[in-house]
């Protein structure tokens, strides 16, 4: 990828459900801190042009990173949710970007060529907002993906906030975006706390690219075991089960 992409990896979180005092992103995958699997993945497509959002152990959380790779840092010291997450991080990067990927540092298993793919997509395709799904078997605990009559991704509905005919939608949100840097600049000032978490959820860019006209589509990656997220010593067993058939 050129100059023109830069990655935001939300890394911020302490993962109360891991029943332990080390922030989530630096609980080990086949002997790695997750957080340097997504770094290093993400350095294969935007170069040194990464945003790390850190917030719990920050220092600890960047100690790794920086044996790694040369990237920058944003605090978010409360945590509020994605979308204040990502409001943190745009300020720090490039001026030349104009496409932004967003990744989550709890999702060690990302490979380059499906974020090379998203990003393919949504340039082609002059989206604002491109959204990676996957169709699961089980989607319990996945924000849902909304698409319109025509097809259109119209918005993502959290689980805690979907309807029982909502919760049997089987295509997922990945929590990985690529988005018009100059789209996040207009509709993150737009996100609000009203939903059941009381959080500003990222996801609500959706709605308001799609309430505003805007181009938003999905591109459905191939594996989802790619995307499974670790919030739990469970999540973490499984993480470490498929990086090692993968490996084999």
């Amino acid at each position: 990828m050129d100059g023109d992409v830069g990655i935001i990896i939300l890394a911020a979180g302490l993962g109360t459900r891991m029943r332990s005092d080390k922030a989530k992103v630096l609980h080990e995958v086949c002997g790695k801190p997750m957080i340097e699997h997504v770094v290093q993945t993400a350095a294969h497509v935007a170069g040194s042009n990464i945003v790390v959002v850190v917030g719990h152990q920050a220092d600890r959380v960047k100690g790794v990173i920086d044996h790694i790779a040369s990237v920058g840092y944003a605090l978010q010291k409360e945590q509020l949710g994605t979308g204040h997450a990502v409001q943190c991080a745009l300020p720090h990067l490039a001026t030349t970007v104009t496409d932004v990927v967003i990744l989550c540092g709890d999702v060690p298993l990302i490979r380059s060529e499906t974020i090379d793919h998203l990003v393919a997509s949504h340039i082609d395709a002059k989206r604002d907002v491109s959204l990676l799904g996957v169709k699961v078997e089980d989607p319990t605990g996945y924000g849902r993906v909304i698409l319109d009559s025509q097809g259109n991704l119209s918005a993502i509905v959290e689980e805690a906030d979907a309807d029982e005919t909502q919760k049997k939608i089987k295509i997922i949100n990945t929590g990985i975006y690529a988005v018009k840097k100059e789209f996040l600049e207009t509709a993150l000032p737009k996100l609000s706390t009203d939903n059941a978490q009381g959080e500003v959820y990222l996801t609500d860019i959706i709605g308001i690219g799609y309430e505003q006209g805007g181009s938003i589509g999905i591109c459905i990656g191939d594996d989802s075991n790619e995307v499974v997220g670790v919030n739990s010593r469970d999540d973490l067993q499984l993480a470490e089960k498929l990086m090692i058939n993968r490996q084999i």
